[in-house]
């Protein structure tokens, strides 16, 4: 496992290990289709995907009704790969760029229905996770919705052996703020692919919405194991059966 500090370098070696149009990692069966739930209603929203990726979860929500997806990363190859999986399946109206939500600003259509971040805030400090929100909060049209996911806060604390996810942690969980700990998840095929968290308490969630002008208290879900996964595949999800995997939260800007 190697501890890659830019994100960018990460996601740019091994993006054609994240590009599919089926469920193939953990979190697209433990997470993405809870999360994708919370979106609904989806039909004629313009929506920001932050941390698009290869596009997986736009695709999703375009084919629920979404009107327009914008998706952003910072990974240019990742976005090269979702641009090429948009003109080979003929997708449309989608819009991806290689960008940092920091520098982003909106040209076509004005403020979004629905922001949507997965897993984006686990590779941003406490300092950073705030800055995004702030700019999410300016993005966002009132009444709009801001939803994300991220690792659950003792995830990385609750299971010492590897397979089929492992970090390397730095400190306890509270001593451990704001480090980052390298991490490795595994596909379904067998695939491990280098992932990263720099630890974030439930509280620094909070505090971090709260500053940035969110004045409604989240709805919050801990995300877990499944009877359905497990019977799906007991190998691969069944050392995980009771464990706190994610964190899904939905907010909305007043």
């Amino acid at each position: 496992m190697k501890a890659e500090k830019d994100p960018k370098l990460l996601y740019n070696n091994q993006a054609d290990d994240w590009s599919r149009n089926e469920p193939i990692l953990l979190s697209d069966f433990s997470a993405r289709p809870f999360v994708l739930d919370m979106c609904e209603p989806l039909q004629g929203l313009n929506i920001l995907d932050v941390g698009c990726g290869e596009g997986y979860v736009g695709r999703q929500m375009l084919k629920r009704g979404a009107k327009h997806v914008d998706g952003i990363d910072i990974s240019d190859k990742m976005i090269s790969n979702a641009i090429r999986i948009q003109e080979d399946e003929n997708i449309r109206h989608s819009t991806y760029r290689t960008s940092n939500i920091l520098d982003f600003k909106v040209e076509q259509r004005e403020e979004y229905d629905l922001i949507l971040a997965m897993f984006l805030f686990n590779y941003l400090n406490v300092e950073e996770t705030q800055m995004v929100m702030e700019k999410v909060f300016e993005l966002l049209k009132p009444g709009g919705r801001f939803i994300f996911s991220v690792p659950h806060p003792l995830l990385a604390y609750l299971k010492k052996d590897k397979y089929p996810f492992y970090f390397d942690v730095k400190g306890g969980y509270f001593s451990g703020r704001n480090k980052l700990f390298p991490g490795e998840i595994w596909r379904r095929d067998g695939i491990a692919v280098n992932v990263q968290c720099i630890h974030k308490t439930v509280q620094d969630y909070f505090t971090c919405l709260k500053s940035a002008n969110f004045t409604t208290l989240p709805e919050v879900h801990e995300l877990h194991i499944t009877k359905e996964h497990i019977k799906f595949d007991e190998d691969f999800f069944g050392p995980l059966e009771d464990l706190p995997l994610h964190m899904a939260f939905k907010i909305q800007k007043v």
